[in-house]
């Protein structure tokens, strides 16, 4: 994809189209300021640029029929959520419908050569199906902060081998096409505002529990990066004083009590301690223990799970709250891994946040699980780049 929008009107024009699909001129007409002759000559440029095609007849509202204007089909973008323990590649068009979805298992500290071998393997595995010749541009989030601006992770704990690899840079030459890059649970909240149970919000928070946590901002519809990127970064607020060392370096961190990793630690200390039944047989079955193995043993009403459960729901749930006093969101999401535990988890969060921020915040505030699942994160990788090649240049 050569072409770029010329103006900020042809950008809002390519997101109207992106956002709500296929539209007749006299409906982009009742969503964007401009009189009909200007719009006109602006959708005529776009069709002149082939990033926008004719699509048939639009329904009459008086008057001679026009057609419907789209986005043009064959646009094809790469969306790609590397996660600690796996990565998520897919395609999408140029309205964020994914064509084609790739999981596999797949460890982060093998480091970025590794990883990114990976990656494309599997991109060229989709490409090879027939879902895309190439790709007008990717979107890459990792489980790590992002200097935004260049598109590098900067010192990311649970990534050795990352702080400083340029991710943008070098994924670009590979692919042949603009890379955008950004933490893995800001494309989380942009997939659920694009798809997802954040549709209709401005304001809200993305709350990922995977191995580790942390928290996309949503703030008048954008995602709010900090000035240097590092914004939402919750896993590393301290939960315990004093308490347990983090990968960070500090002690006490919401992360390090209650992450997928912590749960899995503490799961496998109360099989051997003898305090579970449940926990322990599963553990002399597989040789270890996941968030998985609790969500079970908690569905199978495993006293000791469900303490684990509630312990860290508490836990999350008192950062979350004073995230709520403080930035007062329209909505909570809570996603990734952990989230299989359900609503055991949730109960305990939503405890926490509605007892401890104020009446005036939680009145009307709704904390719920995530929608998409994996597919949240490529789907906000598709919408990082497309608001990026929906930019004027």
């Amino acid at each position: 994809m050569t072409a770029r929008p010329a103006n900020a009107h042809q950008a809002k024009l390519l997101r109207l189209l992106r956002d709500a699909g296929p539209n007749s001129r006299a409906q982009l007409g009742d969503q964007i300021d401009l009189s009909r002759s200007k719009l006109a000559v602006e959708v005529d440029r776009l069709l002149e640029t082939g990033l926008a095609v004719a699509d048939g007849l639009a329904a009459s509202r008086g008057g001679r029929r026009s057609h419907n204007i789209r986005l043009n089909p064959g646009l094809r973008f790469l969306g790609v959520d590397i996660g600690a323990t796996s990565v998520d590649v897919a395609v999408t068009n140029a309205e964020l419908e994914i064509l084609g979805h790739l999981n596999q298992p797949m460890d982060v500290r093998e480091g970025p050569v590794a990883v990114f071998e990976q990656v494309l393997s599997m991109a060229a595995k989709l490409k090879a199906s027939g879902l895309a010749e190439g790709f007008d541009g990717a979107g890459i989030g990792v489980p790590g902060p992002v200097r935004f601006p260049e598109g590098v992770p900067v010192a990311p704990p649970i990534m050795p081998g990352w702080d400083g690899f340029p991710v943008r840079e070098a994924l670009s030459q590979e692919l042949g096409c603009p890379v955008m890059v950004d933490n893995d649970v800001n494309l989380m909240a942009m997939g659920e505002q694009h798809a997802g149970v954040a549709r209709s919000v401005g304001d809200f928070l993305c709350v990922k529990i995977g191995t580790g946590i942390g928290c996309g901002i949503v703030a008048g519809g954008d995602v709010h990066r900090g000035v240097t990127g590092s914004a939402g970064d919750i896993g590393h607020i301290q939960a315990v004083p004093d308490g347990r060392p983090c990968a960070c370096g500090n002690r006490g961190c919401l992360e390090a009590h209650f992450s997928g990793a912590a749960l899995a630690r503490d799961a496998i200390e109360a099989a051997q301690q003898g305090r579970s039944e449940e926990l322990a047989s599963r553990l002399a079955a597989n040789g270890t223990l996941t968030a998985v193995d609790v969500a079970a043993a908690a569905a199978a009403g495993d006293a000791t799970a469900l303490d684990l459960i509630r312990e860290g729901g508490n836990r999350v749930g008192q950062v979350i709250a004073g995230l709520v006093s403080f930035f007062n969101p329209g909505l909570v999401v809570i996603g990734g891994g952990v989230t299989g535990l359900g609503h055991n988890l949730l109960a305990a969060i939503r405890t926490q946040v509605y007892r401890q921020s104020l009446p005036l915040a939680t009145g009307n505030l709704p904390i719920v699980l995530g929608e998409l699942g994996p597919t949240a994160g490529v789907i906000g990788a598709a919408r990082l780049i497309s608001d990026h090649l929906f930019s004027p240049a």
